[in-house]
């Protein structure tokens, strides 16, 4: 109970979070979600206690889907999995969310997840509802036959739930190129063929988007040559620690190496990979291969000048580092701690931009606020991937494929204005920028929920 009223002053949500709480007791990272937006909106909700009943609605999603996932693996044994979709928001458009597939998967993380899209997906301008889904399925070790065979029995029981304009999944940790092209097939196959946009993160030979696998990384980069310059770092020749090696991590870094930062760490489950001069262009290739199927590992990265940190360490306190201007943390939720943050503060590190979804802790964002860290939440810097999406999802509706360069273009736009609304929002009502962006799309997604009622 008292990590949802951490930092609530305000009594009439303090009741709502305990009738939230009751509900779901057992679900942390969902709660720990609640209490982060919670506590930023507490500067509207004490001005205008319309809504306090709207939030208390956002908190509950529209509706909870959990199925048995039975496939075969190569043996002929029968295995089973569970699978979810939580269908979070439709208020502003249809929902839109990715798909996990990681053996960590369980309702507490997908609802976290799909809250939080809520207002990701708000800040983008487009017109996105927000759900999410997934599966404790582990990809790793599995061959593709048994990829192929999980992921059409998935989309077996989920195409029932699932249209271009109901709701919309997309990829996640564990589910890339791969994933979508075999949950498409099996959508079409299930529907008689129809072609639609029913999931994004699609190839380009059928119906997808330039620049959607490389939209979240960029980004990121792009959110942060916006944010930066106003607390004074400048982003060419700045160290930069990037934790992860996925999809998110992977293009990130690229874009940073390519905008003249140095990218001096890599991670993934097994350890941490230190370039202390920063990785080339040909050595981030090399990562890229390794990790281009879900059984690579940095352990098999070679180069003369790296340092490998085995024993799933992380970049944030390696002692190899002895300077990091900027952290990305982009590889999974809850990844950085206060006490990170504190070696990070030791080490010059200036701000914390954020590549995964809620990779801080909610004591480690408090440790960095209190030392004046600049901060930008995964909703803002990650929010280049869903809307990249929508891109797709509209290319798909006209039955058009526009160029790499205007979808690009369009990216850069909207992280432009996914800053500059959010910074508004955080002078209008004297906040952090994370609690500024969390306003904006409050009252965005909000106001809607308002205008629509008791639904």
């Amino acid at each position: 109970m008292d990590s949802i009223l951490h930092g609530i002053t305000n009594e009439k949500l303090k009741e709502i979070l305990k009738g939230i709480y009751a509900r779901d007791p057992d679900q942390p990272e969902y709660l720990n979600a609640v209490n982060e937006v919670a506590k930023s909106i507490q500067p509207l909700l004490d001005t205008d206690e319309r809504y306090l009943p709207i939030f208390s609605q956002m908190c509950e999603p529209e509706r909870q889907i959990i199925f048995r996932v039975p496939w075969l693996d190569d043996q002929n044994n029968l295995r089973v999995n569970r699978g979810y979709r939580v269908q979070f928001s439709s208020a502003i458009g249809p929902y839109k969310g990715g798909t996990r597939f990681h053996r960590s998967v369980n309702l507490s993380i997908i609802k976290m997840l799909g809250y939080e899209q809520v207002f990701k997906n708000a800040l983008t301008t487009l017109p996105l509802g927000a759900g999410k889904g997934g599966s404790d399925f582990d990809p790793k070790g599995k061959s593709d036959g048994e990829i192929m065979r999980f992921c059409q029995s998935y989309m077996t029981e989920l195409a029932r739930y699932v249209a271009g304009d109901v709701d919309v999944p997309a990829g996640d940790i564990g589910v890339g190129g791969k994933e979508i092209g075999y949950m498409y097939g099996q959508y079409k196959r299930l529907n008689g063929g129809k072609f639609e946009g029913a999931l994004t993160g699609k190839g380009m030979s059928y119906g997808g988007s330039w620049c959607r696998p490389e939209a979240t990384g960029f980004g990121v980069v792009f959110l942060a040559r916006e944010f930066l310059p106003d607390i004074g770092v400048e982003l060419k020749g700045a160290r930069c620690a990037l934790s992860g090696s996925g999809n998110v991590a992977r293009f990130c870094a690229s874009k940073l190496e390519w905008s003249g930062a140095k990218v001096v760490s890599m991670s993934d489950s097994k350890g941490t990979l230190i370039e202390p001069d920063g990785f080339t262009k040909e050595q981030l290739q090399q990562v890229r291969d390794i990790k281009s199927t879900h059984n690579g590992s940095l352990e098999d990265y070679v180069s003369d000048t790296c340092v490998y940190l085995g024993n799933r360490q992380k970049p944030w306190q390696a002692k190899e580092l002895e300077r990091i201007d900027v952290a990305f943390p982009c590889a999974t939720q809850n990844e950085l701690d206060e006490a990170d943050v504190d070696a990070l503060v030791k080490k010059g590190c200036k701000a914390i931009i954020e590549g995964a979804n809620m990779p801080t802790t909610a004591a480690g964002v408090d440790r960095a606020l209190a030392h004046k860290l600049g901060f930008v939440p995964g909703k803002m810097a990650n929010s280049g991937g869903v809307a990249v999406s929508g891109l797709e999802m509209a290319q798909n509706r006209s039955m058009l494929a526009w160029e790499g360069r205007e979808v690009y273009e369009k990216l850069e736009k909207i992280m432009r204005e996914v800053y500059v609304h959010s910074k508004k929002c955080a002078e209008d009502y004297n906040v952090s920028l994370a609690d500024g962006a969390n306003i904006y799309a409050f009252l965005k997604v909000g106001s809607a929920v308002m205008d629509q009622g008791a639904v």
